[in-house]
């Protein structure tokens, strides 16, 4: 039997930072207000400024690979340049 309190839809993860959400490709965090994604430059700044929340003793270097490397392992942005470069 299920639990009639349980409400938890069914979830994906953001194809851009990998927030789970319940429907599309991306977050809510990663789109503007259209709905499109944003540009990459805007989104690596946003994803380095939460790391250095996460991490305040980091450099902005160490920042930059870390957010790479992540971003990297996202479907949205594997292919872009400034990932692949690094």
């Amino acid at each position: 039997m299920t639990d009639p309190t349980s409400h938890s839809a069914p979830t994906v993860s953001c194809e851009s930072c990998g927030m789970p959400i319940e429907t599309g490709r991306y977050c809510a965090h990663c789109t503007d207000a259209d709905g499109r994604l944003q540009p990459f430059e805007e989104r690596f700044e946003r994803m380095i400024a939460w790391q250095a929340r996460r991490d305040p003793a980091a450099s902005r270097a160490e920042l930059e690979r870390a957010t790479r490397a992540y971003m990297a392992t996202m479907p949205a942005w594997r292919d872009h340049p400034a990932v692949r470069a690094s």
